[in-house]
């Protein structure tokens, strides 16, 4: 029996071992006892002490947890169909009341879906699609608009006061879970495939017709610098003309001015003109290979003499 003591120690270790948990940072405990929950839970953290082999710790976490929902197809008020995905943050406020109700994350994941979807699909169905897409009535940027300038409808809840109205029915039917749903955000909101592929094809025409209305805008405007630029062209081209007509004209006078003068000058004067006249005329028409006749009495003989 010598080994007795130290198998009674062995026997007393494990019992002190069952007996005593760790409670962390982030958890919350419940104990339960044969299945039912005792005392209140423990939310502060550090070592803790339960009967051993008889009560059981039930963790759970006190940070905020995430519920992420399945994208949907779903109506609006006006009868368009839209895929909505959207996504949730939540706490278990009372952990008791949790493990009462829903026992383990996993069961609060499945009440969330079918609380947090069927608030949506509501508020969905309760707005026309220019609610849901809109935020407020803001005025339109330039270029936004389509081709006609016409303005975007006016809208009376928007989307931000859609997904409050979701969130406070959540949470209202949320209390008695034990659980505080913290926000709900629409993920993605957009169309179903046929209407999208719609409104992609709308999309694009209208951006073609902004296309073809500026190409237009920068033809005629092409067109206009070409003609001021042959306006322009022809003017210069006038104005030169016109200024070297002048100029030829003011020579032509000048040099008949000259002639006049010099041909109303004295005999002799006229006489030594007509002479430098007559040899400029000799020296432009003869060569060696000219033969000439003349009479004896001609004009243009008599300086030849």
């Amino acid at each position: 029996m010598k080994y007795a003591p130290w198998i009674v120690a062995f026997i007393l270790l494990l019992v002190l071992r069952s007996g005593l948990y760790v409670v962390q940072e982030p958890d919350q405990v419940v104990i339960t006892q044969f299945g039912k929950p005792v005392g209140d839970p423990v939310d502060t953290p550090g070592l803790k002490f339960k009967i051993p082999m008889v009560q059981a710790v039930n963790r759970f976490d006190k940070r905020f947890l995430e519920w992420d929902g399945d994208s949907n197809q779903l109506p609006t008020k006006d009868k368009r169909f839209i895929w909505v995905d959207t996504y949730a943050r939540w706490r278990i406020s009372d952990p008791l009341l949790f493990f009462q109700r829903l026992r383990d994350e996993r069961g609060a994941q499945t009440r969330l879906d079918d609380i947090l979807d069927g608030e949506t699909r509501n508020a969905i169905a309760k707005h026309n699609l220019v609610e849901l897409i809109r935020t407020s009535n803001r005025e339109a940027v330039p270029g936004e608009l389509d081709e006609d300038e016409t303005p975007l409808l006016p809208i009376q809840t928007g989307r931000e006061q859609i997904r409050r109205e979701v969130l406070a029915a959540a949470q209202s039917r949320t209390t008695d879970l034990g659980i505080e749903i913290l926000d709900v955000q629409f993920k993605r909101i957009n169309y179903v495939e046929d209407v999208r592929r719609k409104v992609y094809e709308r999309m694009i025409a209208e951006r073609r017709r902004i296309a073809d209305r500026f190409r237009s805008e920068g033809e005629g405007e092409a067109s206009r610098i070409k003609g001021e630029k042959v306006r322009d062209l022809k003017k210069i081209q006038s104005e030169a003309y016109r200024t070297a007509r002048e100029i030829s004209g003011r020579g032509d006078a000048e040099a008949t001015s000259i002639y006049a003068a010099a041909y109303d000058r004295s005999a002799d004067s006229r006489s030594f003109y007509e002479f430098l006249k007559t040899m400029e005329i000799y020296e432009k028409t003869l060569d060696s290979e000219t033969s000439l006749i003349f009479s004896t009495d001609g004009q243009f003989y008599k300086y030849l003499k």
